[in-house]
């Protein structure tokens, strides 16, 4: 973390995301850090109405990461955000290309020019009637919008499984932390 913290760019969003995501993905180690610190102080501390000064240790520590975890909620959640965004702009385009494909396959000089492309590479039997050929040439562009379409499910699947990772380990997981870490606080000084 401090090695992040070393390059102090706040002003670029790319810099707070990573700072936040550090925040998040080290915070579980923190936890149970201090819930460690907290069992030995509560086991070394017999006299319940004085507190040892480990048991304070760990109500600071734990109230600072609440903080820092309630401060970079903004943050993450703008990123939740922005992938959205990024997402939705890469499968619009990518739907786009797809329906620009479907209409260029319903064009005749398409095909005609496939064809003629086909032929010179040697790829249409010499013997073919031009029913067969405008029937192969059907077929082959009706393989490749199958296989765009399948490529666009795949992007949208997996855009929306991206999305699903951050905003339930990143979004929701940074909650329960700071749940954790503010109960932590109050049962180390209560």
């Amino acid at each position: 973390m401090v090695a992040v913290l070393a390059l102090g760019d706040w002003s670029s969003e790319a810099y707070r995301q990573l700072v936040a995501e550090r925040l998040i993905k080290e915070s579980p180690m923190a936890l149970i850090g201090l819930l460690l610190m907290y069992l030995s102080g509560r086991l070394d501390e017999q006299n319940a109405l004085r507190r040892s000064p480990l048991l304070w240790t760990v109500c600071v520590l734990s109230g600072l990461m609440a903080v820092f975890l309630t401060a970079s909620m903004p943050i993450v959640f703008g990123g939740d955000r922005i992938m959205q965004e990024e997402t939705d702009q890469q499968l619009a385009a990518k739907r786009g290309q797809l329906e620009m494909a479907r209409e260029q396959s319903k064009n005749p000089a398409v095909l005609q020019q496939l064809l003629r492309q086909a032929e010179a590479a040697g790829q249409v039997p010499p013997g073919a009637t031009e029913a067969q050929k405008l029937q192969s040439a059907r077929a082959f562009i009706d393989r490749q919008l199958q296989q765009m379409e399948g490529q666009f499910k795949q992007a949208q699947q997996t855009g929306q499984l991206a999305i699903n990772q951050r905003r339930y380990g990143s979004s929701l997981g940074s909650i329960v932390l700071i749940v954790a870490f503010t109960l932590l606080c109050l049962g180390s000084v209560l």
